[in-house]
């Protein structure tokens, strides 16, 4: 999928997308570690600054201006949600813009940064359980009816968690129950059934596919089946309970990492030794690339803790002395521990007039905007452009207004926009 992935285009997915975030070079391994331990520095953790759940993914279409970056030159991601299917919605959008930007003449002089001709295909990505959901259906059929330049793969491992897929979709496959939407002499959706340990295959499929969808605005489903999981949809439950020996046999035996590793060997790509020195040195990369995301996540609370030891020291009572050394023997330390213990040292000092008191409040008092600023900030659009900078026109009445339906208000306010403007 990622080879078929172009500059311009755009991912509306979900949570088990850090492959292809990390081939499309949307994320990397340092970056996935910094968002799960929720560093709100944007420089380690551009998705979100840590305000999103692990594996929750995004690029950032914005500049420190607020001005919108040049999408067709990037690899774009909307920002992950976590309800299933509601990225599907999101994902109509987005093809769906490229499908305007091509055939209205309207947007040609405003498509500049945006598209190029309606080039670009929104990818998406969803598992086979999740296909049960409304969203699923309404977007699907959205898609062929609107014919828009979209690419969805839903990977298939037979399980809904531990629930087989006969029990979840009829005829236990998704494409089969599709199969109305394929296009005969009126346009549908085209739809690839592939095996998710066939690389070769994986990669002549969607590079064909993909083709198709960008050239044609012809969508496209891509059925990945036979997906594995080694261990299980997640640790909180084991699938040895509920796969059959037969089912775990074949997840060992096709799982794709490993026919990956065979078929770089079989075609010559790459040794045996080759392989083995890949393997140790990805593992080095990947510890390194951990260590450094929590160092770089815990180095700048440290320094904040540490801050707070020290006018703990001064405070010099037993009670705070004690917060303080609790506190400095702490090997991983967050900001709501620091805060934790400066607003319970100051309550042990309430109604002491002292300068260590005065200092201890104004640490709380900066610490607590400081941490507003880090985890609450820019919930709303905070450039030159943002909405709330529009002013506000109150309503005006004479003695002679009529009242009517709020319908009707609405019904004229439509009137009055296609009036001014007829490309609304």
């Amino acid at each position: 999928m990622a080879k078929a992935f172009r500059p311009g285009d755009w991912r509306a997915g979900y949570y088990r997308d850090q492959t292809f975030m990390w081939a499309t070079g949307m994320s990397n391994v340092r970056e996935f570690f910094a968002q799960l331990y929720g560093n709100p520095d944007v420089e380690a953790e551009p998705a979100s600054g840590g305000r999103q759940m692990g594996n929750h993914f995004a690029t950032r279409f914005l500049d420190e201006a607020g001005e919108y970056r040049r999408s067709v030159d990037m690899a774009n991601s909307s920002a992950d949600v976590s309800n299933v299917a509601g990225w599907m919605p999101r994902l109509i959008g987005l093809a769906y813009a490229s499908k305007l930007y091509r055939d209205n003449p309207q947007l040609k002089s405003a498509q500049d940064g945006f598209s190029i001709s309606g080039n670009e295909v929104a990818f998406g990505t969803i598992g086979d359980a999740s296909t049960s959901e409304g969203l699923f259906w309404e977007s699907v059929n959205a898609a062929g009816v609107l014919q828009v330049p979209l690419a969805l793969s839903v990977w298939d491992d037979g399980y809904g968690i531990s629930v087989p897929i006969s029990m979840a979709t009829t005829k236990s496959s998704i494409s089969d129950v599709l199969r109305g939407f394929i296009p005969d002499d009126r346009p549908g959706i085209d739809i690839h059934v592939l095996r998710g340990w066939d690389y070769a295959g994986l990669v002549e499929g969607y590079l064909r596919g993909v083709e198709r969808v960008r050239s044609g605005h012809k969508p496209a489903i891509f059925h990945v089946i036979e997906i594995t999981q080694p261990q299980g949809h997640s640790t909180s439950g084991s699938h040895e309970r509920y796969k059959s020996k037969d089912r775990l046999k074949f997840e060992k035996d096709f799982d794709c990492i490993a026919r990956m590793r065979e078929w770089l060997i079989e075609q010559g790509i790459a040794s045996e030794s080759q392989m083995q020195g890949w393997e140790a040195a990805d593992k080095e990369a990947v510890e390194a690339a951990r260590d450094l995301a929590w160092e770089a996540y815990q180095s700048p609370v440290r320094e904040e803790r540490d801050r707070l030891v020290a006018l703990l020291g001064q405070a010099g009572t037993h009670e705070t002395q004690t917060i303080a050394g609790s506190l400095a023997e702490s090997s991983k330390v967050t900001r709501a521990m620091v805060m934790g213990a400066a607003s319970r040292a100051l309550a042990t000092l309430r109604g002491l007039e002292s300068p260590a008191r005065d200092e201890l409040a104004r640490f709380v008092g900066a610490y607590g905007r400081e941490n507003r600023e880090r985890y609450n900030s820019h919930v709303y659009s905070a450039s030159t452009e943002s909405p709330l900078n529009v002013p506000v026109v109150p309503a005006e009445y004479s003695d002679s207004s009529p009242t009517v339906d709020g319908r009707m208000v609405l019904l004229r306010n439509f009137d009055a926009n296609f009036a001014r403007d007829s490309r609304i």
